[in-house]
């Protein structure tokens, strides 16, 4: 299965399982802080086990093909989202499996990683999406700061229409691969004909300008 299969696959997975929500009246605020007229609910994936297993098989096709020259070797699940994507991968995969947190825990022995770590090996971090970069530029931080390699993510969907993020990434040395994005997923709802038009051409709308779009409902206008 190529990568253009994957994603038109992942698109139409997400819309079948309502994992896309819309609210054109009051936007929902992104944790990057813009406003947007859809909402991207990959966590919801987990709960139909056949779109769950198709998922995985999918990201572990990416693995494999997409990222053979890096040869990744240790899987790391960003908490908490990532955990159970990660955690399937690597038990299908046979590779160790950690996850790492947002922050150090307050108690116990305050670990950042959790699991072991393998500073030998070629990590990859794994998580459902990507919006503006800032949650892996952190997840990252915290994995190298533990003389881990991280040079790679691998998420369900990813925005891609933020160009600041992109800018992140590279600044970083992280490559985000993904199974799907916006573009894709616009298209595989147009191709259904099942969304009403206002709901089509707001998403447009968004999709061709977040930033200007965001600003118009009174959101933030930058990262």
């Amino acid at each position: 299965m190529n990568r253009n299969e994957r994603s038109r696959i992942t698109a139409k997975i997400l819309i079948d399982i309502g994992a896309i929500n819309f609210s054109l009246v009051t936007p929902f605020r992104l944790s990057s802080g813009f406003l947007s007229p859809s909402y991207i609910d990959c966590r919801k994936i987990i709960a139909y086990p056949s779109a769950f297993k198709s998922i995985t098989d999918m990201m572990i096709d990416t693995i494999k093909s997409d990222m053979a020259s890096q040869s990744p070797d240790y899987i790391i699940g960003g908490e908490t989202a990532g955990i159970p994507f990660g955690a399937v991968i690597a038990e299908k995969m046979g590779l160790p499996l950690s996850y790492v947190r947002k922050k150090a825990k307050d108690h116990g022995k305050n670990k950042l990683i959790e699991g072991d770590i393998f500073k030998e090996k070629n990590s990859l971090l794994v998580e459902d999406l990507m919006t503006d970069g800032k949650s892996k530029i952190n997840f990252v931080e915290n994995i190298r700061s533990h003389g881990i390699k991280c040079d790679l993510s691998l998420v369900v969907f990813k925005y891609n229409i933020f160009k600041e993020a992109e800018i992140s990434m590279k600044r970083n040395n992280i490559k985000v691969h993904q199974l799907t994005d916006w573009e894709d997923v616009y298209n595989q709802m147009r191709f259904t004909n099942t969304f009403d038009s206002s709901i089509l051409l707001e998403i447009r709308k968004f999709l061709d300008d977040p930033v200007a779009w965001s600003n118009y409902k009174n959101g933030i206008t930058k990262l």
